[in-house]
């Protein structure tokens, strides 16, 4: 068995404080879960998780977005983003073409071919994610989404207090 960071701070409890013991185990939920989604796409698909994550954007814009606007949605660069474009426009599930406003923006959107291949991947994905989590119950979600909600507001005020 691979000892994760939440398994080895358990292994010496006093060695940590219950606010550390906490995010390792959100940090270790955290890549489980996207571990398994990543091989999921991977085998499934022979796709990455950054063109899925940038598909499903596009496909809440039929009219497409500029490069910024993706890069913002998705918290990456504009470089990071550059490159998944030029690979899926090159594989026909984007598009790209100027903006009408200005001449210095490109637009990009996905494709017929891009649209259904996505909706056919996040229909599989809808089905990994209920998998993973299938062992709680409505009463579970709900009390987690409650608790990390306040978790997020906590880390926020944090945030904000240090600005």
């Amino acid at each position: 068995m691979i000892l994760d960071s939440e398994t080895k701070a358990v292994e010496l409890p006093e060695d940590h404080g219950n606010e550390l013991r906490l995010w390792l185990r959100l940090l270790t939920c955290t890549s489980l879960i996207e571990g398994e989604v990543r091989s999921r796409l991977r085998e499934g698909f022979d796709v990455t998780l950054p063109r899925f994550d940038l598909m499903a954007q596009l496909d809440k814009v039929p009219e497409g977005m500029t490069l910024t606007d993706v890069s913002k949605r998705m918290m990456v660069s504009n470089g990071n983003v550059t490159g998944l474009v030029e690979r899926l426009v090159e594989s026909g599930h984007l598009d790209r073409r100027t903006s009408d406003t200005d001449r210095r923006v490109q637009v990009i959107r996905l494709t017929k071919i891009g649209r259904a291949e996505f909706r056919k991947m996040a229909a599989e994905h809808e089905t990994w994610i209920a998998d993973l989590f299938a062992d709680l119950g409505p009463k579970d979600v709900r009390e987690l989404m409650r608790l990390l909600a306040k978790t997020k507001a906590s880390a926020q005020k944090s945030a904000q207090r240090r600005a």
